[in-house]
């Protein structure tokens, strides 16, 4: 009997990412308003996220160190796939959205410390707006509806993969603290293990999934933040190409990546944002946003991100470095552009790797995080809203969404 194919990974993200940063904004709505209702309310967000659960871990830090692992091990076979089986395998589609990428982490971070790097303390958050949360953007495009072209979610997707990649990078060599040797060797010799089989064709997923609990708990150990225990396992996962096909119903890559997503869009993150979106607003009046740490973080997002991302791809398409996405619009692209300004997940993730132990800073950067996200949110999502369409609009869309169904990507 023959194996029916699994569907598109990406029509699968382009769909559940959208759902996921719906749930997303609930949550974090549900955390300030339970943070902010009183003190029976506040009391009983931080009772929860301080309950101890198996081995002493607090809910917080389970979220935090466990679940989120599993975030980063979606994460981490969302990149390989799309390098070795997806877009960014692609010369031609990958040079636009790496450089704008790379252009929206490196000017945010650039707005970051102009404003708070001579801040005694405060450099080391240079990296909280540098990230574009995906599953909120999306979610944002997906109140749209048909106004968000194909090849503009295509884009956004591609971006915020390029800016997950710099984001692990960033989070292994400057949030890292001194290194327990050890346990590095014995992650190390997981790895070396989990190679070898690779090497040998074996394909079980319990295998390897087995193997990323011991190399989880090495990580843990080590110094080095646990959640990159499972980048480096979705590096070991097998992956069968198929370029230009559906994905393989063989392929473990696949296989793994479409069990997590539900998981991960509707569990996982949601409860992150729950977990760490809980910022006492009360009190919170203008002077204490426009305080160096929340400014910078602020700026960085709903500033920077828009300065790079849309200058980059300007310029690229202006020098014929790359083609302008099919079927959009220079103002759909700035809204897009300012969509991008959303770094809630990542960036509440890096802000509390940047100040451990210090509760102080990581609540200004919270604030800082919130106030930015949701005003990139609210312009990107007025500017997308009021942009024209393109003069073929409706013709280029019916033509991508059939090449998705069919191909699982979109060609040209």
């Amino acid at each position: 009997m023959r194996l029916k194919s699994p569907p598109s990974v990406l029509r699968d993200l382009l769909t559940g990412e959208a759902r996921s940063g719906l749930l997303l904004i609930g949550a974090a709505v549900l955390a300030l308003v339970l943070v902010n209702s009183g003190e029976q309310g506040a009391a009983f967000y931080q009772r929860l996220l301080d309950t101890r659960i198996g081995g002493g871990m607090t809910v917080h830090h389970g979220i935090n160190d466990g679940l989120m692992s599993v975030f980063f091990l979606l994460v981490g076979l969302e990149i390989k796939r799309e390098c070795l089986d997806g877009r960014l395998s692609d010369t031609r589609r990958r040079i636009l959205p790496v450089i704008a990428a790379a252009a929206g982490m490196a000017i945010p971070a650039l707005v970051y410390l102009g404003i708070a790097g001579a801040t005694p303390g405060l450099a080391r958050g240079w990296a909280i707006p540098a990230a574009t949360d995906i599953a909120f953007a999306l979610g944002i495009m997906a109140l749209l509806g048909s106004r968000a072209p194909t090849a503009l979610k295509l884009l956004l997707m591609t971006i915020a993969i390029v800016d997950d990649i710099g984001a692990v990078v960033i989070i292994a060599l400057f949030y890292t603290g001194a290194l327990h040797w050890g346990a590095v060797g014995a992650g190390v010799a997981v790895l070396g293990v989990m190679a070898l089989l690779n090497r040998l064709g074996v394909k079980s997923l319990a295998v390897y999934l087995m193997l990323a609990c011991a190399l989880w708990a090495a990580v843990l150990v080590s110094g080095v933040h646990p959640t990159i225990a499972g980048v480096l396992t979705a590096i070991m996962i097998p992956i069968r190409v198929t370029p230009g096909a559906p994905d393989a119903v063989d392929s473990p890559l696949h296989r793994l990546e479409h069990g997590l997503h539900p998981w991960s869009a509707y569990v996982i993150v949601p409860l992150f944002g729950f977990a760490n979106a809980g910022v006492d607003l009360r009190g919170l009046g203008l002077e204490a946003l426009l305080s160096p740490l929340p400014l910078a973080v602020a700026a960085g997002l709903a500033l920077g991100k828009q300065a790079g991302i849309f200058s980059s791809i300007w310029l690229c398409v202006r020098f014929r470095i790359a083609q302008m996405p099919r079927g959009a619009t220079w103002t759909q692209i700035y809204g897009l552009s300012l969509l991008c300004g959303i770094g809630f997940t990542m960036s509440l993730f890096i802000g509390a790797l940047a100040f451990p132990g210090r509760v102080e800073l990581i609540e200004e950067a919270k604030a800082g995080i919130l106030a930015g996200s949701l005003l990139s949110a609210l312009l990107g999502y007025a500017v997308l809203r009021l942009a024209p369409l393109h003069p073929h609009h409706v013709e280029i869309e019916a033509e991508q969404s059939g090449e998705i169904d069919l191909d699982g990507d979109v060609a040209g």
